[in-house]
């Protein structure tokens, strides 16, 4: 599609789900010192670590959060992105009920190729859905809020060490200039494309912030192109909202 993602050129998908998985939401799977999935880190990492009170604009967490979804299915070589196209390489079903979801509709609709249309698509319902992945590990706990006259959902986390470590990680190292792995490089990728990057270097030198332009210039081409996607899609997103 030539147009730019939204409601319009959202595919409409046809696919018979599963019941998501349910599990015991006060067992924590893993810990500060284990990343958890790329979603899970993002979402993490874009909502306070106390309060589970978001750090940005809903519309940016949102494609970042879908994003990092795709990002999961391209690191577990099932998607593979190139110059604003998204091809699905192996149909095998992940482990992971989310990420086997998102898998379904990009095969169920192989005629939507665009990377944009599918972080327009996915970014209405990532914010839910990874949610209910990190509720189900134990790693936050659904909270009513009200504010005004309306009432929301805060997810809060369960601790607060497993909640700071993806920015407190990602700041120690780029403060010292070190590589990032792949892992911490698309998550650092996307922090930086949705504007987080402001929270995680806040304080540090000039010099850290072209560190990380530096090995996002350097990050594999697929990378590069998932980022300029979302770079687009969030721009087109902002303009939308303003007109």
């Amino acid at each position: 599609m030539t147009t730019p993602p939204g409601a319009d050129d959202r595919p409409t998908v046809h696919v018979h789900t599963e019941p998501m998985p349910t599990a015991d939401p006060h067992t924590v799977r893993g810990g500060p010192h284990q990343p958890m999935l790329l979603a899970d880190e993002f979402f993490m990492l874009a909502h306070d670590d106390q309060t589970g009170r978001p750090r940005l604009h809903d519309s940016a967490t949102n494609y970042g959060l879908a994003a990092a979804l795709l990002a999961e299915l391209g690191a577990a070589g099932r998607i593979h992105f190139n110059r604003g196209q998204l091809v699905v390489q192996d149909h095998r079903p992940p482990e992971d009920w989310l990420q086997h979801m998102v898998l379904a509709r990009l095969i169920a609709e192989p005629q939507h190729t665009a990377t944009r249309t599918w972080l327009a698509y996915l970014s209405a319902t990532a914010h839910e859905q990874v949610a209910t992945r990190l509720w189900q590990g134990g790693k936050v706990v659904p909270t009513q809020s009200r504010r005004l006259f309306r009432t929301t959902t805060i997810h809060v986390p369960t601790d607060i060490n497993v909640a700071a470590w993806s920015w407190a990680r990602l700041s120690q190292k780029l403060r010292r200039h070190e590589h990032l792995k792949p892992f911490d490089l698309a998550l650092a990728g996307i922090a930086r494309s949705v504007r987080l990057d402001q929270f995680i270097l806040d304080g540090a030198p000039l010099s850290v912030s072209a560190h990380l332009r530096r090995l996002l210039e350097a990050a594999p081409p697929p990378m590069r192109d998932l980022l300029a996607d979302l770079d687009t899609a969030i721009g087109s997103a902002v303009l939308s909202h303003r007109t």
